[in-house]
């Protein structure tokens, strides 16, 4: 059993008064060298758990900011390929442009009554017919006691196999176009008067010939739409193609509670409404309904580019806002738990005062102890 050492109340005070001193000094200087007040939950408890909290919370967010990342490269990537498939339909559409400036060269027959639309109706006897033929193939419009210019039209475009094209031209004269190197026949039972109600007069319109110059640019039309469908499938961006038939989702907040769901597109060009070219484009139908199609799919690629551009926009907001509360978060945080270093080097500075002059107060205090054993000499 170890002996008990008797101190007096003097030396017993200043090695409290020294002890208390050494513990401030040990956790001033841990203050300084992690550059925090609170270290543990024992420094401050509501502080430590409250920092904690937000941290977590600001850590939480830093993940999810590598997430929100990603979408917008996502959505960035299928903006920029809606910007190159806009410029190749639009290349589409100058060669279309080209070859409608050049001249047919197949057979035309163009009527003589201007001013007509699909739903003009002229009286025909009911039974007779009014017939359109290649010399191969007839498209036949019989009438019940009226005809319309859209039956005739229909009846010609919708007959399979008759290389023969029908539509209206710019001033309302009913126009039929061969597709190749073949004659156009008007005929059927229908009286010439009958007839001429439509500009139409029966006959054969000699053969043509093929346009070169329009099957060139049918076959560069059709290059440039094997590019559309390649582009849209490059556009994609890790693993997700917006282009491509792709939707993404957005995670805005760590407890998944918010987000955005772009939704994806398939711009093909069989997606965009872009036909292969027919008939070598010999005629202004074939042209003139490939213009159409390529003017609807730029209206498309340009309305889609708003849509991304404000999906773009909204995630963009979403990631600074992000990026704004974790920096909140960890100020926060930092409030609660930083040291003041220049309070607390003061603080070291006049607690090894303190120490120096608690040992001095020891050996003053120890001085008296001494005294009695000088008694014994």
């Amino acid at each position: 059993m170890a002996t008990a050492i008797v101190l007096s109340a003097a030396v017993r005070s200043n090695l409290l008064a020294l002890q208390q001193t050494s513990d401030l000094i040990t956790q001033t200087q841990t203050r300084l060298a992690t550059g925090k007040k609170v270290n543990s939950a024992l420094d401050n408890p509501s502080n430590f758990f409250t920092a904690s909290g937000l941290t977590d919370r600001a850590n939480d967010l830093s993940a999810l900011l590598d997430s929100i990342s990603n979408g917008l490269q996502t959505i960035q990537a299928a903006n920029n390929g809606i910007t190159s498939l806009t410029n190749l339909v639009q290349t589409a559409l100058a060669t279309l442009r080209q070859a409608q400036q050049s001249a047919a060269t197949t057979s035309k027959f163009q009527g003589t009554v201007s001013g007509l639309t699909g739903t003009s109706s002229f009286a025909v006897t009911s039974g007779n017919t009014i017939t359109v033929t290649d010399g191969v193939t007839t498209a036949t419009i019989t009438s019940t006691g009226n005809v319309t210019v859209q039956q005739i039209l229909d009846g010609v475009n919708n007959t399979v196999g008759l290389g023969i094209k029908a539509e209206l031209t710019g001033d309302g004269r009913i126009q039929f176009e061969a597709t190749g190197t073949t004659t156009i026949t008007i005929g059927g039972t229908a009286s010439t008067a009958e007839l001429a109600q439509f500009g139409l007069t029966a006959g054969v319109t000699a053969a043509g010939t093929l346009n070169t110059t329009r099957t060139s640019l049918a076959a560069q039309f059709d290059t440039i739409r094997t590019q559309i469908t390649q582009l849209a499938g490059d556009s994609g961006f890790n693993g997700v193609n917006l282009l491509n038939g792709d939707a993404l989702k957005v995670l805005l907040n760590e407890k998944s509670t918010s987000s955005v769901t772009i939704s994806g597109v398939t711009f093909t060009a069989t997606g965009l409404g872009i036909a292969a070219s027919t008939h070598t484009f010999q005629t202004d139908f074939d042209i003139n309904a490939a213009i159409t199609n390529v003017t609807n799919a730029l209206t498309t690629l340009r309305s889609q580019a708003s849509t991304f551009g404000s999906n773009l926009s909204i995630v963009q907001i979403r990631q600074d806002f992000t990026k704004a509360t974790i920096n909140t978060l960890k100020t926060g945080a930092d409030n609660l738990t930083l040291a003041d270093t220049n309070e607390e080097g003061a603080n070291l500075l006049s607690l090894q005062t303190r120490q120096q002059l608690s040992t001095t107060a020891l050996s003053i205090a120890s001085q008296s102890d001494r005294n009695v054993l000088s008694l014994f000499r």
